[in-house]
């Protein structure tokens, strides 16, 4: 039980220094980790990590996603592409 939690620690502690603009796939990364860990502390078995990981992940990329800026892209007069993230 204990190296499922420190495996999901160590992947949460990498998942939070990925250098990526997707916020649904660090969110899930970091959601599983943290899910893990707390559904293996609670209940002590590995059933318990496993459904709390999963949990997690669905959660922290949906919060992921809907964090995201949202951009939007128009063209001028004369065909120049122009993107604002608000």
């Amino acid at each position: 039980m204990r190296k499922i939690i420190m495996a999901a620690l160590i992947a949460g502690g990498l998942g939070a220094c990925a250098q990526t603009d997707d916020r649904a796939v660090t969110g899930a990364v970091l959601g599983g980790a943290t899910g893990a860990a707390v559904g293996g502390l609670a209940t002590g078995r590995a059933e318990g990590a496993l459904a709390g990981g999963a949990i997690g992940a669905a959660g922290g990329a949906i919060i992921g996603s809907a964090t995201a800026p949202q951009r939007q892209c128009y063209r001028d007069v004369y065909g120049r592409r122009y993107c604002e993230s608000y």
